[in-house]
């Protein structure tokens, strides 16, 4: 009877052993694997991106990571697509820098059959599953309107970021333009600049305010050159509505203290975790969305302070 209770005893933990050990890792096997690939993690606006993709691979169990290039470049961003292709992940989710790396993604797609959906930043490419982010047309639509309503018809302002080699940037240009033409709102100047450095815009800023005093507000494609405008702006002395695109905390801190009235803002983080959920239902054969729009919100000192919180939670 003895050994009989010894023997029950040792098949028991054999068991036991066998769920710790095997269980789980069959389990884990199961998980579908996702990779993301950004355009840079420097910045508040990628940093929130990431910080959604990662709290939806928490939410839904699965084996994911989020990279990009550790200098911004489109040379960088190829040379981890090749490793993730590598890497054989059953979704690539990734935000081309530029539309150089399409032939790289066809790969993915026609050799080994990964579905690709793009955040942030869409493409008129074919093989793509899906695009999750905004539609840049609307937010510079929304953003002219908002910058319009602080105006009078007649007035002037001007339009400025940089790199139209980018479609999101020429986007929302032709958008606020469009808004702005319907509100009677004279864009006297659109000036692009192919770099953000602090010195660049403070040249372009200093030549834009020479050649045009009269301007009564502006617009910027992204909020990294908003924020820089704003400073130059305040360095000459003059007081006029700036509006930027993303949202960026920085920008949100400068609505909640009074310096500027409002903004448009993305949804990064909605980029970031609806691109993975979508990811999810493509592993499991679901139909999905051509288009998840992630939507754009004005932004005033009534609500600032509550995504500013979110903002600060997610770190």
């Amino acid at each position: 009877m003895v050994k009989y209770g010894k023997l029950v005893f040792l098949v028991g933990i054999v068991i036991f052993v066998f769920i710790i050990i095997f269980i789980p890792n069959s389990f884990a096997d199961e998980r579908p694997k996702v990779v993301v690939v950004l355009k840079n993690m420097d910045t508040q606006y990628w940093e929130i991106v990431k910080a959604g993709a990662e709290k939806a691979f928490s939410d839904f169990g699965m084996d994911g990571k989020v990279i990009a290039p550790h200098d911004g470049s489109t040379r960088e961003q190829r040379r981890l697509l090749e490793k993730t292709y590598q890497e054989n992940p059953d979704v690539l989710i990734v935000a081309p820098i530029d539309s150089t790396v399409i032939p790289l993604l066809d790969k993915f797609t026609k050799q080994k059959e990964i579905p690709v959906l793009l955040v942030d930043q869409d493409n008129p490419w074919q093989n793509k599953t899906s695009y999750i982010g905004t539609d840049n047309v609307d937010l510079g639509k929304k953003a002219g309107s908002l910058l319009a309503s602080q105006l009078q018809p007649g007035n002037k302002v001007a339009i400025i970021g940089g790199h139209l080699s980018i479609s999101v940037f020429r986007e929302r240009i032709n958008g606020a333009k469009m808004a702005l033409k319907d509100a009677g709102i004279i864009v006297a100047a659109d000036t692009v600049w192919n770099s953000d450095d602090a010195k660049t815009v403070k040249k372009e800023m200093t030549n834009l305010l020479h050649d045009h005093p009269d301007i009564k507000g502006v617009f910027a494609t992204h909020d990294i050159s908003a924020l820089l405008v704003i400073k130059e702006l305040k360095e000459h002395g003059v007081t006029i509505p700036v509006v930027g695109a993303d949202g960026i905390p920085d920008m949100l801190k400068l609505i909640n203290d009074g310096t500027i009235s409002s903004t448009i803002a993305q949804n990064p983080y909605d980029m970031g975790y609806l691109s993975v959920e979508t990811a999810l239902k493509v592993t499991k054969g679901k139909n999905v969305e051509k288009v998840v729009d992630t939507g754009v919100d004005i932004i005033i000192k009534e609500n600032a302070k509550q995504r500013l919180d979110f903002y600060k939670s997610l770190k």
